[in-house]
């Protein structure tokens, strides 16, 4: 496989993972939310709107760990190709 092909594939599988572990954390939130907070409160609405935003924060930090981890455990620069390459430096004259 190529290392575009492997790019892809792995951007893919991380995307996934990404979404997995925003879905985890915001169970958790909505588990915790459920046991702790009064059902008749108006302040349940604030509580879901903060849990979905601690979900979102928390599989960004989350997915970042991983992703640095995996690069380091598995050397990843050398399998996979760059997302951002560096543009050709095309000036032009000025008469």
């Amino acid at each position: 496989m190529s290392k575009k092909s492997n790019t892809i594939w792995f951007m893919l599988a991380a995307t996934v993972l990404n979404v997995l572990i925003m879905l985890i954390l915001f169970v958790i939130c909505f588990i915790l939310i459920t046991r702790f907070a009064d059902p008749s409160s108006s302040l349940v609405s604030l509580w879901l709107g903060l849990s979905f935003l601690v979900s979102i924060g928390g599989s960004f930090y989350l997915y970042s760990v991983i992703v640095k981890w995996m690069g380091k455990k598995f050397n990843l620069e050398d399998k996979l190709a760059p997302l951002i390459s560096k543009r050709k430096n095309n000036r032009r004259r000025e008469d």
